[in-house]
């Protein structure tokens, strides 16, 4: 028996219920993983409230960690007892899961902390500034929730590629951070109207994209703050689904607006692949800097994702394991 989060309805934070699971042994092509240390991340809240639909009730949420292999099924040769692996898969809120293989990486390099909060945040930001939008040098983007854990990245990565980077955030605190990641200009949309702001610094001319993972609350401001022919980028919704939005609204700019999502861009293995290493190199490398700012045991996942939803957070948050040492 190992101890899980488990979800036997949909809802708030208090639905994540803490409490034992059987697992079993691996099987064929399968790994048994001791989890060491669990990304959050908001498509976690997005299925836990019904916004995604999720496989089966109940559930185990979750989908990326990194961990300790335990235990080896048939057919795996490619990973041992005693390997450190990250893996995406569907429930990693437990202290230990059985795998498939084929969804682990060995982590020779990388602090499991650093690659459970980095890897679905790190290829979330690294498709949107290079795949779904291709960010080049002397581009001006515009970043909501620039603080937070793909927020962070982009504008790492954004700056990196040459682009002017303008970011929103909601403290002081938070501003000072996303400085330091590469934000050119941050707006404190609590103080600020940040489609002024924007038109302000781009002297009226707007910005070529729109990162935005906020939905509700800023969703229209963000297609005010684009130029003709600019992409609006809507990756998440953490205020609020958008309103709907009349093909008028596009067409007075000739704008371009996309909801793209890792899950359902059939994304093929090579891609998947490449994409990898290059958030891995990056990461590696400290030229991406991910930063860890908030750490909860598992037993606390509901607090964790209460703070997330509640905007207390900043960075990327990783859930411990109770009793694992860290």
């Amino acid at each position: 028996m190992v101890k899980a989060i488990r979800v036997y309805e949909l809802g708030g934070p208090e639905v994540l219920k803490w409490e034992d699971m059987e697992i079993g042994d691996p099987k064929e092509g399968e790994i048994r993983v001791k989890n060491m240390a669990i990304g959050v991340n908001f498509i976690d809240i997005y299925y836990r409230t019904g916004v995604y639909k999720v496989p089966e009730i109940p559930y185990t949420p979750g989908v990326e960690a990194a961990g300790l292999v335990t235990g080896v099924g048939s057919g795996v040769n490619n990973l041992k007892i005693g390997d450190v692996v990250y893996h995406n898969s569907m429930g990693t809120y437990t202290e230990e899961q059985i795998v498939l293989a084929e969804k682990a990486s060995l982590l020779p390099l990388i602090d499991p902390l650093v690659a459970a909060s980095a890897m679905v945040k790190g290829l979330t930001a690294r498709f949107l500034v290079r795949t779904w939008f291709k960010v080049e040098q002397g581009h001006t983007v515009l970043v909501h929730a620039a603080a937070g854990g793909v927020g962070s990245l982009l504008c790492q990565w954004a700056n990196m590629l040459g682009a002017i980077v303008i970011g929103t955030v909601s403290t002081k605190e938070k501003a000072l951070q996303a400085k330091e990641d590469g934000c050119h200009h941050v707006i404190l949309y609590k103080e600020e109207d940040f489609v002024t702001r924007v038109n302000e610094i781009t002297s009226g001319q707007g910005v070529e994209v729109v990162f935005d993972s906020v939905g509700k609350d800023t969703f229209q401001g963000s297609l005010a703050c684009l130029k003709a022919r600019g992409y609006m980028m809507s990756y998440g919704q953490s205020s609020g689904t958008p309103d709907p939005v009349p093909l008028s609204a596009l067409a007075a700019k000739s704008l371009f607006l996309t909801r793209p999502s890792l899950r359902t861009s059939n994304i093929s293995k090579e891609e998947m692949r490449e994409a990898i290493g290059d958030v891995v190199s990056k990461v590696g490398s400290g030229a991406l800097r991910v930063r860890v700012n908030h750490t909860y045991p598992l037993s606390q996942a509901a607090q964790a994702h209460a703070d997330m939803a509640a905007r207390k957070t900043s960075g990327s948050i990783v859930l411990i394991p109770d009793g694992s040492g860290h």
